[in-house]
This record gives C-alpha cells, structure tokens and sequence, in this order.
C-alpha cells in the first residue's frame, strides 16, 4: 500500500510544479507581454534583448505570445529553450512556422527554423549561406532536451 501511495504522492507533487510553473509564467508575462509590445525592454541595437513571440496554437489556432529572450546574429533571431517540446511554443512553431515577432515595438514577419534533439523539425530549405550556418550550429546545440529556433525574416 505505501509503494501506491508514494507514486501518488510523487505524481501530485510533479502536477503541483507544473500547475505552479504555469501560473508563474502567466502571471510574469502578463505584466511584461505589454511592455514588449511598447518597446519597453524590447531593443534592436543591442545583440541580446527580449522579444515578444506571437505563434498560432497548435491546438486551439489562437494567437499566443511568449516574451523570449533572445541573440540577434545578421537580420537573425535566435531563441532557445531548456524545457525543449513541453514549451508550447515550440509546438506552435513545429505545427505552424510562419510568425510574427514585436521588437523594439514593432512587429516582423518571419519564418522559424526549429531544432529538437540534433534535428531540424521544420521543413522549408534554408536559402542563405548564413543561414545554412546558423542552421548546422543550432542542430548542434539543440540536444538533451533543448530546443532551439532561428527567427528568419520575411520580406513582404
């Protein structure tokens, strides 16, 4: 009976931390998605700063912003994740690569090129020679469980 009880334990406690690192992120990106939409913290000149991601959902087809931060590398941005597939803007990008992005107040277009596990998951070619090398670094670098993306400007 303890064994049982323990593994219900162990599984609330893993529900508990997710529930809590939810709620966390809702309520921080809450204060600082319109600061991002503003330019607030949100700067172009600089080669690391935040953004604001906007995705579809992968399940629902809705908007969803996600503040990221991330290194800018040519008219590139890169951002990354440690918690890999469970971000679900990972998912969205994976589903549907066709973005939008505000930095500096202002919103892009671009196209997401996204890495999971020494893998490119997203199928369009990479049609610069920089961003076939941006692209081969981020494959490199997106093992363990991280996820990485290349943010590629579209021009209208």
């Amino acid at each position: 009976m303890t064994a049982v009880t323990d593994r219900k334990n162990r599984k609330n406690a893993k529900l508990d931390r997710a529930s809590l690192e939810q709620r966390f992120f809702r309520r921080l990106n809450a204060v600082v998605e319109p600061a991002l939409r503003r330019g607030i913290g949100s700067y172009e000149i600089t080669p690391a700063g935040l953004l604001l991601l906007e995705t579809e959902g992968f399940k629902s087809g809705q908007t969803r912003s996600t503040p990221l931060l991330s290194l800018a590398c040519g008219p590139y941005r890169i951002v990354s994740t440690v918690r890999g597939e469970r971000s679900f803007w990972v998912k969205n990008l994976i589903k549907n690569p066709h973005v939008n992005y505000y930095l500096g107040g202002k919103p892009r277009a671009a196209q997401a090129y996204v890495f999971l596990d020494g893998e490119r998951l997203t199928e369009q070619p990479c049609q610069t020679p920089v961003l076939r090398i941006l692209s081969d670094i981020a494959r490199r670098r997106a093992v363990n469980g991280w996820a990485v993306a290349i943010l590629a400007p579209v021009t209208p």
